[in-house]
């Protein structure tokens, strides 16, 4: 993808090729994968992820997780990885909060260690503000068979 798009460096997260807190981290997703399914009937299936590292300057314009040509990700989860950020450290996210709907009301959430942010993919358009220093997350998506 374009860098004038985004600006990040990503590594997937490989089955049999995770540490102890990883596959801890992958468990609590599991648990949170069934409780949504239980709640809301949305048969997700899969969880699929990365770590995603955005360094000073980096980004990622506004845009939608699900893809046009594949419908499999339905709920986007992001576990923010940052101790000590602050006000001005920038790389917040911009979650637009009206299905379908780039240009009214929207949250910004900072990117703060142990902070947690789930939303339907294919429904509410995001983007990653530049940051001031490096920015650190794990991202992913709840998937259906598809």
């Amino acid at each position: 993808m374009s860098e004038e798009v985004r600006r990040d460096h990503v590594m997937w997260l490989q089955n049999g090729e995770t540490t102890a807190a990883q596959r801890a981290y992958l468990m609590l997703l599991e648990s949170l994968r069934l409780a949504i399914n239980q709640q809301l009937f949305l048969g997700l299936f899969d969880f699929e992820g990365h770590f995603a590292v955005y360094p000073e300057g980096g980004f990622y314009k506004a845009h939608l997780d699900r893809h046009r040509e594949s419908g499999d990700r339905i709920v986007s989860v992001i576990l923010y990885l940052n101790a000590d950020w602050k006000p001005g450290d920038g790389g917040e996210l911009k979650l637009w909060t009206k299905p379908a709907d780039k240009d009214g009301a929207f949250e910004l959430v900072e990117p703060r260690l142990g902070t947690l942010v789930c939303f339907m993919a294919g429904d509410h358009w995001h983007e990653v503000l530049p940051a001031c220093k490096t920015r650190r997350s794990i991202t992913g998506w709840f998937r259906i068979r598809s």
